[in-house]
């Protein structure tokens, strides 16, 4: 189990919701953006330093980001690679809570 996805999309969390409150000065921008983005890094240490709920973390992340972003999809090239890094991340890691919980 790789703690990499974690870290990958919770940068790309925090960054976008900076990038999109700097842009529309968007309060829900960079609360959402930092939040999801906080608790997929927190997730990931956890992951990294093999202690307990590290993938109920990421999964839980990537659960509210992709049922966030579903609905903005369409709306340009942003939401959608929030919807397919989220949709991947959440793949990976269901798969590897599935496989633990064996």
């Amino acid at each position: 189990m790789s703690a990499y996805p974690a870290y990958v999309v919770g940068t790309l969390c925090i960054v976008g919701g900076i990038t999109g409150f700097a842009r529309t000065r968007s309060i829900p921008s960079i609360i959402a953006g930092v939040s999801v983005g906080a608790l997929y890094l927190w997730s990931a240490d956890r992951i990294r330093k093999g202690t307990g709920n590290g993938v109920e973390g990421a999964l839980a992340a990537s659960a509210i980001l992709f049922l966030s972003s579903v609905p903005r999809v369409a709306k340009g090239p942003i939401p959608a690679a929030l919807t397919f890094a989220s949709a991947g991340a959440g793949a990976y890691y269901g798969n590897t809570w599935y496989a633990q919980s064996r």
